[in-house]
């Protein structure tokens, strides 16, 4: 049997009909052809544009209330400050440049700026940091608990439920949803922490009931792994959907309630399980529905930004790339992104952390993309396509492997966090292209070296 009574479950259906509606009318109203498809014609206003990217970025949750269980108010330090820096730096270096390129996809611009070995490199990459198995994995998690149904009946619905909609027009039935998921997003857990304050009391409360090593600044974390987040959270200038929409543009105070699950609940199987299980400890009926719908409204904004962006880069940047141009047409976009469905739901049935998943996906997209990215935004940091190829492909093999060893009980290799020697082979090969760039002009001007 589920946790949710037929009330909260009304409430829940509800929001999951007026999704759908949402999605399935932006098909009546755009305009045909790609563009429209993948970029909303290119028509995203700064209002919608905050929107979108605001309740995309905050999808994860059940991610942040599976750290926050575990290691307290460390996530903030850990899934807050690295992220927000990491956003400003993307508004401050990439996001003016990127609408000024006019390209369609992330790939689009390492195709054009290094050519073809590159730009598949880079387009494998993406699509490895666009699979939304992580934000999957808490929609199969939520609908479990609603439903009572098995893990893997919830993904797996979850996944169709999310590809039906966005399959109706694309990105605009993507932008078109936002409203919606943005007003529940903030309105359930502004109605779990104050309800949670006054039915537990204030930080003193946390205090007495939770282990000590919660609230510590590490969290019971090594002090490098705290650290490699900040370099993970790179993975925010090579963000392919910031990047979207940017090229779309026409011109979280989540962990105290992570805490208290820990402090009410310290027998849950999984972190993962954290926020969900506080509200229905807390939440009477009516509410409870709310505030589940306010989850799954944060999580699937997440997930149809993320399977969008899959399904595109599969049928555009790499089948329709490879010779296949049916595979860059509008059906052949829509396969790509069932295809993009697919291998989330795969991965997603076979995680159980979602912690874990950004930790690797962030790891080694951050390593293979942030250098030769660098290079086509500021030209004198860009090294030649053959570098930038070979940089991307031994930065990307450094941190798989490093990110797989460590999966075992002695942690990582040599006790180094991978995004270390990902990015220090990254930095190895920026640094020789940009040389070899120097030498091959220097050598065209006539000059000695």
């Amino acid at each position: 049997m589920g946790t949710l009574g037929a009330l909260d479950l009304a409430v829940v259906g509800a929001y999951l009909l007026a999704t759908f509606v949402l999605g399935v009318r932006a098909s009546r109203r755009a305009r045909s052809g790609t563009e429209d498809f993948l970029l909303a014609g290119r028509t995203l206003t700064l209002p919608a544009f905050v929107m979108t990217l605001v309740a995309t970025w905050y999808g994860g949750v059940l991610g942040v209330g599976e750290y926050s269980y575990v290691h307290g108010i460390s996530n903030w330090l850990v899934l807050g400050v690295p992220y927000y820096v990491g956003a400003a730096l993307f508004a401050l270096l990439f996001a003016e440049k990127a609408r000024t390129l006019g390209d369609a996809t992330l790939p689009d611009i390492l195709y054009g700026t290094y050519g073809r070995a590159a730009g598949v490199l880079g387009a494998l990459t993406v699509l490895a940091l666009s699979i939304p198995a992580p934000y999957v994995l808490m929609l199969g998690v939520l609908t479990r608990r609603a439903t009572g149904i098995s893990q893997g009946v919830a993904i797996a619905g979850c996944t169709a439920f999310c590809v039906l909609y966005i399959g109706a027009r694309g990105f605009r039935s993507v932008v078109q949803t936002k409203g919606l998921q943005f007003v529940f997003m903030y309105g359930g857990f502004l109605l779990l922490l104050p309800i949670a304050v006054h039915g537990l009391g204030g930080f003193s409360t946390l205090t007495a009931k939770l282990p000590p090593v919660c609230l510590t600044a590490l969290g019971g974390q090594r002090l490098g792994y705290v650290i490699a987040w900040y370099f993970i959270a790179l993975q925010t200038l090579v963000e392919p959907t910031f990047f979207q929409r940017c090229f779309a543009a026409r011109t979280p105070a989540t962990a105290r309630p992570g805490m208290y699950a820990r402090a009410l609940l310290p027998d849950l199987p999984s972190g993962v399980d954290a926020f969900p299980a506080l509200g229905e400890k807390l939440l009477p009926a009516g509410l409870l529905g709310i505030f589940y719908a306010g989850m799954l409204a944060t999580v699937m904004s997440t997930v149809d930004s993320y399977l969008f962006n899959a399904g595109i880069t599969l049928s555009r940047d790499l089948v329709a790339r490879a010779g296949n141009r049916r595979a860059g047409t509008l059906s052949g976009e829509r396969v790509g992104l069932a295809a993009g469905a697919l291998l989330s739901a795969g991965i997603a049935l076979g995680s159980d952390s979602v912690v874990n998943l950004w930790y690797g996906f962030g790891t080694v997209g951050t390593s293979v993309l942030l250098a030769p990215l660098l290079g086509a935004f500021f030209p004198a940091l860009r090294p030649t396509a053959r570098w930038a190829a070979s940089g991307m492909a031994v930065a990307g093999a450094v941190s798989i492997a490093w990110t797989l060893g460590g999966l075992g009980p002695g942690g990582p290799w040599l006790g180094v966090e991978p995004i270390y020697p990902g990015l220090a082979v990254a930095g190895a090969a920026l640094c020789g292209g940009i040389a070899h760039r120097r030498r091959i002009e220097a050598r065209a001007s006539g000059q000695p070296g």
